[in-house]
């Protein structure tokens, strides 16, 4: 499988079919540390920081590549922490392009 940070997101419109738990299991094992909740319907990721301008730092970075394809997560802010969701709702669950942009906001950051 192709590395997906090199992807585009293909715009999803309602109708489409949203994968499978088994298709999204298996590119869930190209992105490090996302879950995937116990419907297959989304995937998510906290994040740890030391400090408040980390935060929004890297929240501001999540919300420019959001911007570039138009494919937002929902997140949740606070001082050192963001907690990021992410789910195709016109489909009313996962696409390909929630992975894609998994990866893509992996990529921001360090893991240690």
């Amino acid at each position: 499988m192709s590395d997906l940070t090199e992807k585009k997101c293909v715009p999803c419109e309602g109708g489409a079919r949203p994968l499978t738990s088994d298709e999204a299991s298996k590119l869930l094992a190209d992105i490090d540390r996302w879950d995937i909740n116990s419907d297959a319907r989304e995937i998510s990721r906290t994040f740890k920081f030391k400090n408040y301008y980390a935060t929004i730092a890297f929240v501001n970075s999540v919300a420019w590549i959001a911007h570039q394809d138009d494919h937002h997560p929902d997140m949740e802010v606070s001082y050192n922490t963001c907690h990021i969701h992410y789910s195709t709702h016109a489909i009313g669950g996962l696409s390909e392009n929630d992975f894609i942009f998994a990866a893509k906001i992996n990529a921001l950051i360090k893991d240690e």
